[in-house]
């Protein structure tokens, strides 16, 4: 699966943190008001998995949140 292998390398980490930072920025910026903030607060997420190195897509694609197999007990 090349999206895992992406997600675990350092590459994939660095994009999920730039694309939090991303989402915040339009949520303050563009969207404006309490609707903003609700979007900057939702772009702390992909910061926060970039951060501690989750991904919260894994078991959606098979894998845990570290992106290793799972396991079958």
């Amino acid at each position: 699966m090349g999206i895992v292998e992406f997600m675990r390398s350092a590459a994939g980490r660095l994009a999920r943190i730039a694309a939090g930072i991303a989402v915040i920025a339009a949520g303050l910026l563009l969207v404006g008001g309490t609707a903003g903030i609700v979007v900057a607060i939702i772009g702390l997420v992909p910061i926060a998995a970039g951060v501690f190195n989750f991904c919260l897509l894994g078991p959606v694609l098979g894998v845990d949140l570290q992106g290793r197999p799972r396991s079958s007990h």
